[in-house]
């Protein structure tokens, strides 16, 4: 039953296993974890053009070992995040169909570290390269 009293439509088997149990939450906030998944994704997407870039068209700024790693650690970056963002969009519709508390931003925790280590990297090039 919905807040009307009205029979709620039957969600489909898949959506039954990963939401599990629950009432459906409100439409605006499904939509706001939607749209910030989305973000998240937008920014992996962003992560994986820049270690791809990197490896095009830095060639006459770093040296090919220096380049080879800060790409490959952009790109692991961007599928850690979307990986990460994923879980994260599940469990916050699970928590708000359970009225439970939200989960820390494992995503969040991700990102922060992976961009101060590239941007470490950078900085420690440019320093002892100057």
């Amino acid at each position: 039953m919905n807040e009307d009293g009205e029979k709620a439509a039957p969600r489909g088997r898949l959506a039954s296993m990963l939401l599990g149990e629950g009432r459906d939450p409100d439409p605006r906030f499904s939509l706001a974890n939607e749209r910030t998944f989305l973000a998240w994704i937008r920014t992996s997407l962003a992560l994986l053009a820049g270690g791809i870039g990197v490896e095009a068209f830095a060639r006459e700024v770093f040296p090919a070992g220096v380049r080879q790693w800060l790409a490959v650690g952009l790109i692991l970056l961007g599928m850690l995040l979307s990986a990460t963002a994923s879980w994260r969009w599940l469990q916050i519709e699970r928590a708000m169909r359970r009225t439970q508390p939200l989960p820390l931003s494992l995503p969040a925790l991700c990102l922060a570290v992976g961009i101060t280590l590239a941007a470490g990297i950078v900085l420690i090039f440019f320093l002892v390269r100057g």
